[in-house]
């Protein structure tokens, strides 16, 4: 399979980033985990989405790689990894779902979900705190003819600021909450 392909298993454009990467595989081994889907094709789907998943993992980093590297490093993964990842996707279809869903293969690809939330929630109030401090010094040191669009500016950025700040924190708590669910589960 070329590195193309194993993008488009995932349903993923090239150079996706690795946050992309680990939620089509989730959203994948969702999709096509036999405990769950019981088509006739679904385990073969499994198994060849985990098998991109490990690679796109394994060689995220060498992807600007010309084609004697990128040859070389194919043929690599398929003597090496390509047979030991077919194998760990048949065990984990064979398993059930929840307990694939337990796994640390599977949970590996939550971590990114949680950090991209609190640093979104830092910026988001980064960009809060900049405003009323940039509007502070504005009221304090005038430009001449621009006390109108100043508050105008003032209103726009506090209403854009407040909306990613509720949003980021809408979307930590619900990652949270997840969490919490899949602990309790345990």
């Amino acid at each position: 399979m070329l590195v193309s392909e194993y993008y488009s298993v995932l349903g993923l454009p090239l150079n996706s980033s690795l946050e992309e990467i680990k939620k089509a595989y989730r959203n994948k081994a969702r999709l096509y985990h036999p405990d769950i889907n019981h088509s006739p094709d679904a385990k073969d789907k499994f198994i060849q989405a985990t098998e991109a998943y490990d690679f796109l993992l394994a060689n995220h980093e060498k992807g600007n790689l010309d084609d004697e590297d990128f040859f070389r490093i194919m043929e690599d993964w398929r003597k090496y990894r390509q047979d030991r990842s077919r194998q760990q996707a048949q065990y984990f279809a064979r398993r059930s779902f929840i307990s694939f869903k337990n796994s640390k293969y599977y949970k590996s690809t939550r971590i990114l979900n949680a950090s991209s939330a609190i640093f979104t929630l830092a910026v988001s109030i980064t960009v809060l705190v900049f405003t009323i401090f940039g509007y502070i010094l504005r009221l304090r040191n005038p430009a001449p003819g621009t006390e109108n669009t100043t508050l105008f500016s003032f209103i726009i950025l506090m209403t854009i600021s407040t909306i990613l700040v509720s949003v980021s924190i809408i979307s930590l708590i619900s990652i949270l909450s997840a969490n919490r669910k899949q602990r309790r589960k345990k």
